[in-house]
């Protein structure tokens, strides 16, 4: 096998010049339909690792400071709520329940079409204008006098925030291969259990305001809106369109960095979106295993998210070590998740990492479900708590990479995951409603459920990987030779696995 460099860092169209460790593998690769003798590789790994290097420290900690503010803008009603913000409102039972269940209604309504939007007109340019939006209402909630002005206002939210996560997994789509894509989105979505970290933290402080006119709690959205507000019109400036719009890479990282997305992200890089094509994802049965897997997710990690200060208050700590208790077990979430999703790019395996999480989510519900005494076993109690923001972040991102590093056709990876993200976040109408008040301190029903969506997550996790484990074994012997996901260029993958060179990535 020979390749050579065209001037610019990329391999030009060679014969059979992909590499592979093990070469009797690729004897007799010519005989398989749909031969893949022009797969392009990056030769110069040096000049890829530097690009990439450069969207790391250019990209990711804007994205992530704007998933940190959007985490914090959606939560903080969980820390509000812990300063009397019921009583203030003069709340009547269960309407608490309520504020948090409608701000799921316009949050899945809402995202497909905003997703679109987003695709066509640039997640660099939309993503800032969601921002600015949710950091608004954030602020006005703090003028709210009754529930009904609140509620409104959570109308508002989920809708602002509906596309967000969405389109900045297909943001990074279109700068990172599939294999650098989990350990990217990690970091992005470690910045969520960061602010929940923070969450508590600024609550916290907020909290400590002596002798002030207003209720403390309505500080906190005036402060979290207000930095929001600020940092989305920067971030509208800051970042790229696209690469080849980005003005701290040189021409010819511009071209490698297209050449990359080509033959190992999107099929047709910038593509156009048409509806029509894009309903094809619906096609597939796999599609609604994962939309499956969606629904299984969502109840824990809302859960979670939510009712974290409420299930810590079952300590007995009060209400500012309440808030500031729930820091560390997020803090470990995001460590957890960066280890997960490292592996996870590293062995080129998604499926056993989200069961793994499952099955943490699991065992920590069900320790924390099955004391009886907490005050007697408190740090068996508190340990429960960090095990279930450890299964509950790395499912999330390892899901949306998964299917995305199956989808070669953009306008399908983005309507797939307009859908499939925020259909986990309609879960916390199921979350926000089964941890009622009157099952307080314990949540007794509230644990079992959200335990019995993880393991059920767990079981649909591990089937679906094994079934693309043996249809990639069934593809193998039909073309008398073994295949991997990344030897195929995503041109030839776009019809997803009705092309017979199709190979699922696990």
């Amino acid at each position: 096998m020979t390749s050579h460099l065209d001037g610019k860092g990329i391999d030009a169209p060679v014969s059979k010049s992909f590499e592979d460790p093990e070469p009797n593998k690729l004897q007799g690769y010519g005989s398989a339909p749909g031969v893949i003798d022009d797969v392009t590789r990056v030769v110069d790994h040096k000049a890829e690792r530097r690009l990439c290097r450069r969207f790391d420290i250019r990209l990711l900690p804007i994205l992530a400071i704007m998933y940190l503010f959007n985490a914090l803008d959606k939560g903080n009603l969980g820390n509000a709520q812990t300063d009397g913000m019921s009583k203030d409102l003069h709340f009547k039972p269960n309407q608490y329940n309520l504020l948090l269940s409608i701000f799921f209604v316009p949050f899945v309504v809402f995202a497909p079409p905003l997703s679109m939007l987003g695709k066509k007109f640039s997640p660099a340019r939309v993503l800032p204008i969601l921002m600015f939006t949710f950091g608004a209402f954030t602020m006005l909630s703090s003028a709210a006098y009754n529930f009904g002005g609140l509620f409104a206002l959570r109308w508002f939210l989920g809708m602002a925030e509906a596309a967000f996560f969405p389109l900045v997994i297909y943001y990074l789509t279109t700068f990172y291969r599939r294999g650098e894509l989990a350990r990217r989105l990690a970091v992005f979505y470690a910045a969520s259990n960061i602010a929940n970290a923070f969450s508590g933290l600024i609550a916290f402080g907020v909290f400590q305001i002596k002798g002030s006119s207003i209720p403390n709690w309505r500080y906190l959205f005036i402060i979290e809106g207000g930095v929001t507000v600020t940092f989305s019109v920067f971030a509208f400036f800051y970042l790229p369109r696209s690469a080849a719009e980005a003005r701290f890479l040189s021409d010819d990282e511009k071209a490698l960095a297209f050449h990359r997305i080509q033959v190992d992200s999107s099929a047709v890089v910038n593509e156009k979106f048409r509806l029509r094509e894009a309903l094809g994802i619906f096609k597939h049965p796999t599609t609604y295993a994962f939309l499956a897997i969606e629904i299984c997710l969502g109840v824990p990690l809302q859960g979670v998210a939510l009712f974290m200060p409420q299930i810590v208050a079952r300590l007995n700590l009060g209400t500012v070590k309440t808030n500031l208790y729930t820091v560390a077990p997020n803090v470990t979430g995001a460590a957890m998740l960066l280890v997960l999703a490292f592996c996870s790019d590293f062995t080129r395996l998604r499926s056993p990492y989200i069961v793994l999480g499952f099955l943490l989510t699991f065992s920590g519900f069900m320790i924390y479900a099955s004391i009886n005494d907490v005050q007697a076993e408190l740090h068996l109690a508190y340990f429960a708590t960090f095990m279930m923001t450890w299964g509950t972040s790395a499912p999330s991102v390892l899901l949306s990479t998964w299917y995305n590093n199956n989808i070669a056709h953009e306008g399908r990876r983005v309507l797939l995951t307009s859908i499939g993200v925020p259909l986990a976040n309609l879960m916390g109408l199921v979350g926000s409603n089964v941890f009622r008040e009157q099952d307080a301190p314990k949540y007794m029903p509230a644990l079992i459920t959200v335990a019995a969506f993880g393991a059920t997550g767990a079981c649909l996790a591990g089937l679906l990987g094994l079934y693309m484990w043996l249809d990639n074994k069934r593809r193998d012997r039909r073309d008398g030779v073994t295949v991997r996901a990344r030897d195929i260029p995503t041109d030839r993958m776009r019809d997803g696995p009705s092309s017979p060179e199709f190979r699922w990535f696990l």
